[in-house]
C-alpha cells in the first residue's frame, strides 16, 4: 500500500477522530464524512484513497468505540502508524480491518510524505525522504483478518469452509 501522510500529534482520542455527535449511526459513509471534524476542519475533502495518518503517542485513546476505526477505514485511509496506540483502539482496529502500526520514528515523517508499507516484510519507505522504517510484522492470523476486511467477514468467510 502507498499513500500520502496526514499528520497528527499525540493522545487523539476517539472523539476527535469522530465526534460523539455521530455516534448516533452507523453508517459508515456517514461516519467517513466526519472523520477528523473537530480536529482538521474539511479533512476529508482533502484526503485520498490510500493516505496513511501518522500520530504520536497514544493514538486512539478515550472511549472504546468502534466507529473510530470504522470512520478511518471507511474514508479510504490505508493504515495508520503512531509511536503509540491505546490497546482497545488497536484491537478495534484489526477487528474493522483498519491496518495499525507502531514504529517509535513517527516524528522523521513530514506531512505530505509519501509512504509505501509493506504489512508481511515490515517495511514502510519513506518515498520522498528515500528512508525506511520496520515494524514488527503483523502476524500470519492478523494479516488474515486484514485480508477479509475485519472479523466478521473474517469469521463469516470461516463458516463457510
Amino acid at each position: 500500500m502507498q499513500g500520502k501522510v496526514w499528520k497528527f500529534g499525540d493522545n487523539i482520542d476517539t472523539d476527535l477522530i469522530i465526534a460523539a455527535r455521530y455516534l448516533n449511526t452507523s453508517d459508515e459513509s456517514i461516519l467517513a464524512s466526519h472523520l477528523m471534524e473537530d480536529t482538521r476542519s474539511g479533512f476529508i475533502k482533502e484526503i485520498n484513497k490510500g493516505d496513511i495518518i501518522v500520530g504520536g503517542e497514544n493514538f486512539g485513546c478515550g472511549s472504546s468505540r468502534e466507529h473510530a476505526p470504522v470512520a478511518i477505514k471507511a474514508a479510504g485511509i490505508s493504515a495508520v502508524i503512531a509511536k503509540s496506540y491505546a490497546r482497545i483502539f488497536y484491537r478495534n482496529a484489526f477487528n474493522t480491518g483498519l491496518p495499525i502500526l507502531e514504529i517509535k520514528e513517527v516524528d522523521s515523517i513530514n506531512e505530505g510524505d509519501s509512504l509505501e508499507i509493506n504489512l508481511q516484510d515490515g517495511i514502510i519507505k519513506n518515498l520522498t525522504q528515500k528512508t525506511q522504517y520496520t515494524f514488527t510484522p503483523i502476524p500470519p492470523f492478523m494479516l488474515e483478518l486484514l485480508k477479509s476486511g475485519g472479523l466478521i467477514p473474517y469469521a463469516k468467510n470461516q463458516k463457510r469452509d
